[in-house]
């Protein structure tokens, strides 16, 4: 039970204040999405893991929710660089206006690009969240309640020009503006049909296209909304109650207040509660490449995510990080996102403390809520990241797990047994780690432990470096062998030595390991190896001292 008041219970507290003077039956919670390209993981910060904790919190007080998704797929395709790429030498820019459900997937494995960029989302979400309904507004767009809607708006037509306007300045409606985008039956582009007349008794839209100079007739339900019309139309047809958005619409005046309005003016119901949140930004080997962005291409999926890290690592760094502060993700830092989890998993159960009270309770119950409420019954065993990715690398390709455990005992790093629930967690690390080797990790984590030191880099060292190996294998000999002893002991013999021979004796070390002079944190990797072959590889370098 949450008692504090994380940022997330604050809009628990507003929402359940908003809808004070009636409230709902089932509150739905509402997300929205245009699958116009790329379905990065920076999606999955507001339309689902800040929704799927506001849910928890208000079930847990007694409300019913509901989750739904709604996918934007009538919106026109905009031919950007990145999209037309995506065709390779295929000229693809005829696209260009189309509906998103129409254009085809460019890679030819599925029925459309809607559904070709879903697939590395959409079977994922579940990970994240949970019972999320997915809406298409192609589908919406035929529901009764939403024909109902659009009949109602386009009677109204003159009402909403003038509503609208009042947030458009320079360039107003004029009072003849039909609030609709039909579909041409010739071109296929939703983006440059002039509606003409509608017959609301027929559903029917008769249109002339600025594009192809077509004149014809089609049905609404092919057909779109102005998007300043159609968000509040879909909040009111669904009956959505809270709905995150995106920054963009969060000016004051801008296009989430002309939505607010037209919820109120022209369709008379209250419109739902909302929360803006900060894009999510992308680097690559520490440089900012700026917002994650669908038709951009910029970022990565739900689906690679999961090949190099748990789900609850994301979901607890979204939560600890309030939403409209920017955070940065980089799938070559992973390492980094599990060990603020481990962490925070360790402040949750007492086992490390912070004199921050009050970021000692933000990190607690992020780490609550990033369980779905149901953390372990204890604390588990933690193999931290990068020693799962140094020891994946020195294990057998059979029976990994058993084989990571029998080290893991050696060195002291193990000292129990474990549950078959840690045994889970255990070889899931050991997975993850293992793909993001093969994927993402810089080249100074790739390690592969020579089985001699080469005569040549032997050879090569001057009795200087000899004498400071000597003098660490004398310290090593009588270290307890574990990563804090290794560590402490190393920085107790290292701090006598200069800058110059700190980097010497490092040096060294990767060379006469590795046969390359840098590698990983030296401190783990000695502890996850054998103390006899660590200490007469050290052995070999100085015996001709």
């Amino acid at each position: 039970m949450v008692v504090s008041k994380h940022w997330v219970v604050k809009i628990a507290d507003k929402v359940e204040e908003y809808w004070s003077d009636g409230r709902k039956p089932i509150l739905v919670c509402n997300g929205g999405l245009s699958v116009s390209g790329l379905q990065h993981i920076g999606r999955l910060r507001g339309e689902i893991i800040l929704v799927e904790a506001l849910r928890r919190i208000l079930e847990d007080r007694g409300w019913k929710t509901r989750h739904i998704l709604v996918l934007y797929t009538q919106d026109s395709w905009k031919g950007k660089d990145a999209q037309l790429r995506a065709f390779g030498d295929v000229d693809a820019s005829r696209y260009t206006g189309w509906r998103l459900i129409d254009v085809p997937d460019p890679y030819g494995c599925c029925d459309n690009w809607v559904e070709h960029y879903w697939m590395d989302f959409g079977p994922y979400i579940e990970e994240f969240s949970e019972k999320v309904e997915i809406y298409r507004t192609t589908d919406l767009y035929r529901m009764d309640s939403m024909k109902k809607l659009v009949r109602e708006i386009i009677s109204k037509r003159s009402s909403v020009v003038k509503v609208l306007n009042r947030f458009r300045g320079r360039n107003p409606f004029p009072e003849s503006w039909i609030p609709f985008e039909p579909l041409c039956g010739n071109c296929k582009r939703i983006d440059s049909s002039q509606p003409i007349y509608v017959d609301l008794e027929s559903y029917k839209v008769s249109y002339r296209c600025r594009f192809c100079g077509y004149e014809g007739v089609s049905s609404i339900e092919d057909g779109k909304l102005y998007w300043r019309l159609e968000w509040p139309a879909i909040w009111k047809a669904l009956d959505v109650g809270f709905e995150p958005y995106g920054k963009d619409h969060a000016t004051p005046g801008g296009s989430r207040d002309s939505c607010v309005e037209i919820a109120r003016e022209i369709l008379q119901f209250k419109p739902p509660f909302g929360i803006p949140y900060e894009w999510v930004g992308y680097s690559v080997k520490g440089r900012d490449l700026g917002d994650m962005g669908s038709s951009d291409f910029i970022g990565f999926t739900p689906k690679e995510w999961l090949k190099v890290a748990e789900p609850e690592v994301l979901r607890f760094y979204f939560l600890v990080n309030e939403p409209m502060k920017r955070v940065i993700l980089s799938l070559d830092q992973i390492y980094r996102y599990t060990d603020l989890y481990d962490r925070a998993e360790r402040i949750f159960f007492d086992v490390e403390s912070l004199d921050n009270r009050e970021e000692l309770l933000l990190i607690k119950e992020s780490y609550l809520l990033s369980t779905k409420f149901n953390p372990p019954p204890r604390l588990p065993f933690q193999l931290p990241y990068l020693h799962a990715a140094l020891l994946i690398q020195v294990l057998p390709k059979d029976n990994r797990v058993e084989a990571a455990i029998r080290r893991l005992k050696s060195t002291g790093i193990l000292t129990g047994e474990l549950e078959s629930w840690e045994l889970d967690k255990l070889e899931a690390r050991l997975s993850h780690a293992e793909n993001w080797l093969d994927l993402y990790a810089p080249d100074e984590f790739k390690v592969r432990m020579l089985e001699y030191p080469p005569e040549d880099v032997i050879e090569g060292l001057e009795d200087r470096e000899k004498y400071m190996l000597e003098g660490l294998l004398d310290i090593l000999s009588n270290c307890i062998w574990s990563e804090e002893h290794i560590k402490e002991a190393m920085k107790s013999y290292t701090s006598k030595l200069g800058r110059k021979d700190q980097e010497a004796l490092f040096r060294s070390l990767y060379l006469i390991f590795f046969g390359k002079p840098y590698g990983p944190r030296i401190a783990p990797f000695l502890s996850l190896m054998d103390r006899d072959l660590i200490l007469s590889r050290l052995r070999m370098a100085v015996e001709d001292l």
